[in-house]
């Protein structure tokens, strides 16, 4: 399969680029400003130590980066795409009267729009049977508990759950499918971030390891729909 994960750098994404290795013939293109760790990674495949797939990690900026570049780039690789995860993510904690404009900015920017133009420029390399599947937080589903200082984040992965529904409407004719998956407390850079010192029960290899089998499988089974992941929030 031809995958693309963004927010690949580090947590979630960087244990998902790690699972999707794992199978014979994938090709990923791993997209992260930071690419330190995928090298590292994408080193010991070519030494042997993970020999089943194509690993290609690519430094792009979701808000900056020009979107023509990283088509080009991944036009390279394959023509069509099966999976895009939408992974990537930016958190501000901090209370709601002290949030600045250019905070709010950024974070839309990478949470909903970054998602937005990802589809967009793949949309040509989607073929029916294509799954995208969009990463949301428990923090935007309604009647969730809420928690002060993440007004913002939250909100922004509302969108992301609303976006999901819309582009499986959208693009429904084309036989794609778009899902999204609302985390709870995974054990990451970005849950210290939001609680620090908190403990949670999953950790963001076991997250991954779920993450990749429903982007495998649960195109078979749903679409249009954002399902709760979690066993704590937090």
């Amino acid at each position: 399969m031809n995958i693309i994960i963004t927010g690949a750098g580090q947590g979630i994404g960087l244990e998902l680029a790690k699972a999707f290795t794992e199978d014979p013939g994938n090709v990923i293109i791993a997209l992260s400003r930071k690419i330190d760790k995928l090298q590292t990674l994408a080193e010991q495949k070519n030494k042997g130590k993970l020999i089943f797939s194509e690993l290609i990690p690519f430094s792009f900026d979701l808000v900056k980066g020009d979107y023509r570049e990283l088509s080009a780039f991944a036009g390279l690789y394959f023509n069509q795409a099966d999976i895009l995860i939408n992974n990537a993510g930016l958190l501000v904690n901090k209370p709601f009267q002290d949030i600045l404009p250019e905070e709010f900015d950024a974070v839309f920017d990478t949470n909903v729009k970054a998602v937005f133009r990802m589809v967009q420029t793949f949309l040509p390399a989607f073929h029916k049977g294509s799954h995208i599947v969009n990463i949301s937080s428990m923090g935007a589903v309604q009647g969730s508990r809420k928690f002060p200082g993440l007004s913002v984040y939250s909100a922004s992965k509302g969108a992301v759950t609303t976006l999901t529904e819309c582009l499986a409407e959208e693009l429904k004719g084309k036989g794609i499918i778009v899902n999204g998956l609302a985390l709870g407390s995974v054990q990451t850079e970005m849950l210290t971030l939001a609680f620090p010192g908190l403990k949670a029960p999953i950790t963001a290899a076991s997250m991954a390891s779920y993450i990749k089998d429903f982007a495998v499988s649960g195109r078979n089974y749903y679409n249009g729909k954002v399902l709760n992941v979690a066993l704590t929030t937090p």
